[in-house]
């Protein structure tokens, strides 16, 4: 018996590691390729999100990183050019990101928001080590499934260090960085605005 307990209290840890998704030590084979000292260079287009209430939220300007998530940066272009985005809301915002890129906030249940996505395929994972930091652009997924990437997006508000190579970086507000933190200071129940802060269009130029 005692050396059965010995076992579990060294196991535990390990145990409780894996269960962190810890990919080392899980073992799963399908961890993500982080791409590593790939400094992100923008694309000759850049995302440029309208609001709907300009005066307040104005336009935010986000430069687009193909090198380092190409599938993500042309999802991105593909939907907003399609006019996907046109309508939907920051349906999440805190003191860390804003979020948004979701069809679901365009209706009027306030429960679903976060839950949809376009009905193309998912995007893989395109991890790097680019640091999350203000006003860093990254991929939102589906729960834990890092290869659910789709539709929907966050801006950072501040530095995160557990994110790193755990989401995918894609862009970074270049312009109107003010306007994102206008609209996480937006008044809300829970993580959403009370009164929804909608996208206009988002347009590639």
């Amino acid at each position: 018996m005692k050396i059965k307990y010995l076992f579990f209290l060294i196991a535990l840890p390990v145990l409780l590691l894996a269960s962190c998704g810890d990919s080392s030590l899980s073992g799963n084979s399908d961890a993500p390729v982080v791409k590593e000292g790939v400094k992100p260079v923008a694309d000759a287009e850049f995302g440029v999100i309208e609001m709907e209430n300009d005066a307040a939220f104005g336009t935010i300007k986000i430069e687009l990183y193909s090198n380092l998530a190409p599938e993500m940066v042309a999802r991105f272009k593909e939907l907003a050019r399609e006019g996907f985005y046109d309508g939907t809301t920051f349906h999440r915002v805190n003191q860390t990101v804003i979020q948004g890129g979701d069809p679901k906030s365009k209706d009027n249940d306030p429960s679903n928001d976060g839950t949809g996505n376009s009905d193309k395929p998912d995007v893989v994972a395109e991890f790097s080590d680019v640091p999350f930091d203000t006003g860093i652009v990254g991929a939102a997924r589906m729960g834990n499934d890092t290869n659910s990437q789709n539709s929907q997006f966050f801006i950072m508000l501040n530095r995160e260090a557990q994110f790193d190579k755990n989401y995918t970086v894609f862009g970074k507000v270049v312009e109107g960085m003010q306007y994102v933190r206008t609209i996480a200071g937006s008044p809300r129940s829970g993580e959403r605005p009370i009164e929804n802060v909608v996208v206009k269009t988002i347009r590639i130029q």
